[in-house]
């Protein structure tokens, strides 16, 4: 496959079919987009399956198939908000199935610009409670097989990865859970496996060995992907327990994750409420301009 063009923000009416397109004008502000445009994105994790009060659903096509559900786009405070399940609607995706490149190209067909993926994990360490959000500034790839860039050639593109998550966002998510008072520590390293299965003690313990904070299936290649199409991306970890390799913890179960991911789902509601009206007009310029120099 050819070195894919970012598509720009939609002209079709809602409801139409949305096809990629030429990219615009990095400075074009948001309010000139048509209706259906969003500017940020949030893709919701296990148990977070819907988040707009009447949003429009958007057919989007993208060259890699559908995304896991039809973007539901509204408005949250003044700002066009684009959703997503990442697992689907009725959580039909697991882990290996879920076709990021579909999830990720739909956000920019929109317009978006700015994206937050929750996702519940497990912790690596003992010091970190259930129910605390890990904002992280790192993560570790440990997928096997999955689809994970755009720009399949001819053209060489070599996107940095040095540092994954955009500092504006992470930074919003950190003041956001303070003032809320959600116990939130400031950066980590995400590994993220391939699932569906949970990891066994000695992954697990291995995984802590070598200073990692939280486990997690789904950040990698939702966050990379985001940065090729030049979008701002940041992760929060929703601990849900202790991995196994910890303290020897009880094995984790679907159940398990489930049942604390909805108590979680509320404080992770607030948080996104808290803080979509504080995102910037302007993008971060780490992200924004990430292809700069990664063309050979």
């Amino acid at each position: 496959m050819s070195t894919p063009h970012p598509p720009q923000p939609p002209a079709a009416a809602q409801g139409e079919p949305l096809a990629a397109r030429p990219p615009a004008a990095q400075g074009e502000p948001h309010a000139a987009r048509p209706p259906a445009a969003a500017e940020i994105g949030i893709f919701g994790g296990s148990g977070f399956y819907a988040f707009l009060e009447d949003a429009t659903e958007v057919h989007v096509e993208t060259p890699y198939g559908a995304p896991s559900a039809p973007p539901a786009v509204g408005t949250l405070e003044g700002r066009r908000v684009a959703f997503i399940p990442r697992h689907g609607a009725r959580h039909e995706f697991p882990p290996h199935r879920i076709n990021h490149r579909a999830n990720v190209w739909a956000m920019h067909a929109l317009g978006v610009r700015w994206v937050l993926g929750p996702c519940a994990s497990g912790a690596l360490r003992a010091d970190i409670p259930r129910g605390a959000f890990v904002v992280c500034d790192q993560y570790v790839d440990r997928t096997s097989g999955r689809p994970d860039t755009f720009y399949d050639g001819p053209e060489a593109v070599h996107v940095s990865a040095a540092d994954p998550f955009s500092p504006v966002l992470r930074d919003l998510l950190v003041r956001g859970c303070r003032e809320l008072g959600i116990p939130v520590r400031d950066g980590g390293t995400l590994v993220v496996i391939q699932g569906p299965r949970f990891s066994t003690r000695a992954e697990s313990r291995w995984f802590g060995a070598m200073g990692w904070d939280v486990v997690n299936m789904t950040a990698y290649p939702e966050a990379h992907l985001a940065r090729e199409l030049e979008l701002c991306y940041a992760n929060v970890s929703l601990v849900t327990d202790h991995d196994v390799g910890v303290e020897a913890g009880e094995p984790v179960s679907a159940d398990e994750v489930r049942r604390v991911f909805g108590e979680n789902n509320a404080r992770v509601r607030a948080l996104l409420r808290w803080v979509i009206p504080r995102v910037p007009d302007t993008p971060d310029p780490q992200c924004a301009r990430a292809l700069e120099g990664a063309r050979l």
